[in-house]
């Protein structure tokens, strides 16, 4: 890392995204749940996480106004988003406002990612990114392994509304911190530059092959991953019956996973390399999908099994941000927002799908659906990198 006031800055801003990423992923094993709270039909639910996620699509604009107006600005945005989105869900607790609260929420998380990536990739070398990225997305794994079961804690004691109210208070405060940890920024135009306009910034993308098939990876891998967790809450409550708190506490067993594979590619991904941890990593959670419902017959197998899935998972998408950012330099923040505008575009594709499957086949039919899927991002990465090298 080049220097302690960098540190401090990880630091902080990876304990704000702790937030941001449960506001976004408590509603998946909460699902059902949140059905009987506003009561409506779970397929109601499945809906918020679908539009929730086509939310994605309009992050992508908020790639180049990073890049041209400062990464801070950008990210006390997506925290206001939060705050806003939370607090409306808790103040009027009936389907409607909920779905509009929980999707402005959702919108926080789009458009604060791209920025905290971006601001990464333009201070860290990138020999040293997949350290410092890795380091970031431990708040993922923070998400399922302190923020959803203290989540469940709160909502089993006080409400569904007040958990809102909450979560949407706790936006605020990191909206009024922030300041503190990131100085004001603005970012610095190379000799030479000329300012390209926004559409065609995001149409010069599809025309780089391998930003093109970085973006088609994260489209069907995107599909895979949610496929099977929109469902997971369903599985586990149908077939080992377990309430919201047991539900809850059980993502600790994800979580881990996701902590651990953040942790390996903070150790191991710069020296294995970067696109070969990506491939290797994917490869193997294709093969996890598949075993899934194999060993997944009780409750703690079933676990274990999502625990070597998300391992493989996360080790592999945490090395696929670090290669992301280097794949267009002078518009990171414009290349991140494009990769996870098509990745949430795949999670709306994979949580409509997965639902599908789940009532026509099992867990099984989702598996296999799971693996297809990230078959096919593979391959598209394949070809996106053919030749590809750093600069």
């Amino acid at each position: 890392m080049a220097s302690p006031r960098l540190a401090y800055q990880i630091a902080a801003l990876t304990l704000f995204r702790v937030l941001v990423n449960t506001g976004r992923r408590f509603v998946y094993p909460f699902a059902p749940a949140l059905s009987r709270g506003l009561e409506v039909p779970l397929g109601a639910i499945t809906s918020i996480i679908a539009v929730s996620q086509f939310s994605s699509l309009l992050g992508v604009f908020s790639g180049p106004l990073a890049d041209r107006f400062g990464y801070r600005r950008v990210m006390r945005s997506a925290l206001a988003m939060l705050a806003v989105g939370m607090l409306a869900c808790g103040l009027v607790p009936t389907y409607w406002p909920v779905f509009v609260g929980l999707v402005v929420a959702s919108l926080g998380k789009v458009v604060f990612d791209p920025a905290i990536q971006a601001f990464v990739g333009s201070r860290v070398p990138f020999n040293r990114r997949g350290r410092v990225v890795g380091i970031i997305e431990t708040a993922w794994a923070g998400s399922t392994l302190v923020g959803i079961p203290a989540l469940a804690l709160i909502i089993d004691h006080i409400g569904l509304s007040n958990s809102f109210i909450v979560m949407g208070l706790l936006g605020g405060l990191c909206w009024l911190a922030i300041p503190w940890f990131i100085p004001a920024d603005r970012v610095e135009e190379p000799a030479g530059f000329t300012r390209v306009p926004l559409l065609a910034m995001l149409a010069r993308l599809v025309r780089i092959r391998s930003a093109a098939g970085m973006l088609i990876f994260g489209f069907f891998i995107s599909i895979a991953n949610d496929g099977l967790f929109v469902v997971y809450g369903a599985w586990f409550e149908h077939d080992f019956q377990i309430g919201i708190v047991a539900l809850g506490f059980s993502t600790i067993a994800i979580g881990s996973a996701e902590l651990i594979g953040e942790s390996m590619v903070a150790l191991f991904a710069d020296r294995i390399g970067i696109k070969r941890a990506t491939i290797g990593g994917f490869s193997l959670a294709a093969c996890a999908y598949l075993l899934l419902p194999v060993i997944g017959q009780t409750l703690a197998l079933a676990m274990v099994g999502m625990f070597l899935l998300f391992l493989c998972y996360e080790f592999a998408i945490v090395s696929s941000f670090s290669l992301s950012t280097e794949l267009v330099p002078e518009a990171r923040a414009t290349m991140m927002a494009g990769f996870y505008a098509t990745a949430g575009v795949g999670r709306m594709v994979g949580v409509l799908l997965g639902g599908l499957a789940w009532e026509a086949g099992g867990i099984q039919l989702v598996c296999w659906l799971a693996a297809g899927s990230t078959g096919c991002g593979v391959l598209a990465l394949l070809w996106g990198l053919r030749g590809w090298r750093p600069a």
